[in-house]
């Protein structure tokens, strides 16, 4: 297949499932598994993709990111004070793990399809008792950031959503859910530069890159795709539609299983 349309195939991809809970990770294995991506163009396009998703949240909460800063800059007790602190707290869980346990987490993400299908399991669990909390009426407290933190930490592991883990379990604290998507999409940004910009100084700045239109389309499908799936999150969250998430990573989850111990 055509590089640039495995690209943004990828892309797409990266994109809708960094957003919707159904794991951009998992998904990203399964592609790369059916298209037979080469492993260093993959770490290289992990890259571009993730800051492409990146740039997409702050495209959606501009208004948002620019009210944070604001408050944040004027040095006093406010809610965009308490807002950015609890962002801090969270990013600690996933930041200490990728930290000291970055080269065993690598493993994981080298065609590991029987696990990538065993945490699609657990991400349907997961988002089907969040679908059915009641009483989501609060804001998120610095006891729920750092378990939300955890949360995200452990949505490291290939198979896991990030965002169905991240809102799943502040929806469950009993936090009201058009703030737990907020809270999820915004406290990811600081973590995936973080990662990009240590990718970029453990490779000395300097990555080789084989089709430069080949990352470039798949960077442009994953922004505007990401775009349009962090829209359509925010109104199915607060719709409470998070039921059909689960029953698609029940679906894949036991596909990826069986094509794991039967055909591959």
């Amino acid at each position: 297949m055509n590089e640039v349309v495995e690209a943004i195939i990828i892309g797409v991809v990266q994109g809708l499932t960094e957003f919707l809970p159904v794991s951009s990770s998992g998904h990203i294995e399964l592609a790369e598994e059916i298209l037979q991506v080469e492993q260093t163009e993959s770490m290289i396009m992990t890259i571009v993709l993730h800051a492409a998703t990146a740039l997409s949240t702050v495209v959606v909460y501009r208004n948002d990111i620019w009210e944070i800063i604001r408050g944040f800059f004027k040095f006093e007790k406010n809610e965009q004070l308490w807002f950015v602190l609890k962002i801090i707290l969270s990013m600690i869980p996933g930041a200490l793990a990728g930290y000291f346990l970055e080269e065993w987490l690598e493993t994981l993400f080298d065609g590991q399809i029987l696990l990538v299908g065993c945490m699609l399991l657990i991400t349907a669990v997961l988002l089907y008792f969040a679908d059915q909390a009641k009483n989501t009426n609060k804001d998120v407290s610095f006891r729920d950031a750092f378990i939300i933190g955890v949360s995200q930490m452990i949505a490291i592991l290939p198979g896991i959503s990030r965002s169905g883990a991240t809102i799943s379990t502040s929806v469950l604290l009993g936090n009201d859910r058009s703030r737990a998507a907020r809270f999820s999409f915004l406290m990811v940004v600081p973590l995936i530069l973080g990662a990009i910009s240590k990718k970029l100084i453990d490779s000395g700045g300097v990555l080789e890159v084989s089709n430069g239109t080949a990352l470039f389309a798949g960077f442009m499908a994953a922004f505007i795709s990401g775009i349009i799936a962090c829209r359509w999150m925010i109104a199915l969250v607060k719709k409470a539609k998070l039921t059909y998430f689960s029953i698609y990573c029940a679906i894949v989850g036991t596909l990826a299983i069986l094509y794991a111990l039967f055909i591959r």
